[in-house]
């Protein structure tokens, strides 16, 4: 067994990916709704690709070799991928292809939480790759949150296109599906296209980052809605690349942020949408809330038209 192996629990229903193996026969998994689950090597079996094609209706993926003459479609789609293509059964070679008619300027940086390490700020030409280092498999937990940045070049006078970014924290349950031709480079790898879902960078705001000296502008609070839905599909589009702590980390920074937004604005309730779920992010707002000397009182209410359960908070 390795990491990445899709495994079943041989005295359960659960599936998943190993995400880690420990000494002793010890592995974790990471079964499909993003929760690990600790096993022994006894106790799982690896599910081929054949047995799922033959009992789950799927086509079982050829990946490891490819037909040149059969070249898949994926690796003639325009745009920008980040890839990761093995070395050997543990490191892989980690590029950037942009197979996009247009010339790049890209800043990538490796955050740690406060800080960062920037690994390359370079042009990259259209039809090219470059690398961007290596990583190990078995270290796939502690790789950190990759953040790329892509400044579009104009040769002549056009329309000006939009600079942006994408971050970059992978969950094995997503990563290990991404096999697939690698555009540019033509290989058998894991490949996630970096130019679709992003978030348009603000020049203003990165010209006043650079250059502090700019007299900061006057804080204004926008007096926020009476009713927040903190479900993590209506905060983001990459939760499916997020980790169960980073989701639960975005839903109370939007609560501590329209909280603090109410209170500047002088409004006197609002509620939050958590839904009933585990319950874990409802008992971190309430605990948020009892330390807190400027409300009244908070209450459990039942959003009834969204049949989600919610926390009705007044404002002193």
């Amino acid at each position: 067994m390795n990491i990445g192996d899709r495994v079943r629990l041989l005295h359960g229903n659960e599936e998943g990916v190993i995400t880690k193996i420990s000494a002793g026969g010890r592995v974790e998994v990471e079964i499909e709704d993003g929760f690990r689950i600790p096993a022994m090597k006894n106790e799982l079996a690896i599910i081929s690709a054949v047995e799922r094609q033959y009992f789950g209706g799927e086509k079982a993926p050829v990946l490891d070799k490819i037909d040149n003459k059969l070249t898949p479609k994926s690796a003639k789609e325009e745009g920008l991928f980040l890839a990761y293509l093995p070395i050997n059964d543990k490191d892989h070679s980690i590029y950037l292809c942009n197979n996009s008619e247009r010339d790049y300027m890209v800043m990538a940086s490796e955050v740690f939480g406060g800080n960062s390490q920037t690994i390359i700020a370079e042009r990259i030409q259209t039809k090219s790759s470059k690398k961007l280092g290596e990583k190990s498999i078995q270290d796939f937990e502690e790789w950190p949150t990759l953040l790329i940045q892509f400044f579009p070049i104009h040769p002549r006078i056009e329309k000006t296109q939009p600079s942006f970014e994408r971050r970059l924290k992978f969950k094995a349950s997503a990563f290990f599906k991404s096999k697939g031709v690698v555009p540019v480079l033509d290989k058998s790898g894991y490949v996630f296209k970096v130019s679709d879902q992003v978030r348009e960078i603000d020049i203003k705001q990165l010209n006043e980052e650079l250059n502090p000296q700019i007299k900061e502008a006057k804080i204004t609070f926008q007096k926020p809605p009476k009713e927040i839905d903190l479900h993590i599909e209506q905060l983001t589009k990459d939760h499916s690349l997020m980790s169960n702590s980073e989701m639960l980390r975005l839903q109370m920074d939007t609560f501590e942020k329209n909280l603090n937004y109410a209170i500047a604005s002088g409004m006197d309730e609002i509620s939050f949408i958590h839904g009933i779920g585990n319950g874990v992010l409802k008992k971190e707002i309430h605990k948020y809330l009892s330390q807190l000397g400027n409300i009244k009182y908070f209450q459990d209410t039942q959003k009834s038209r969204f049949g989600y359960g919610a926390t009705l908070v007044r404002i002193s």
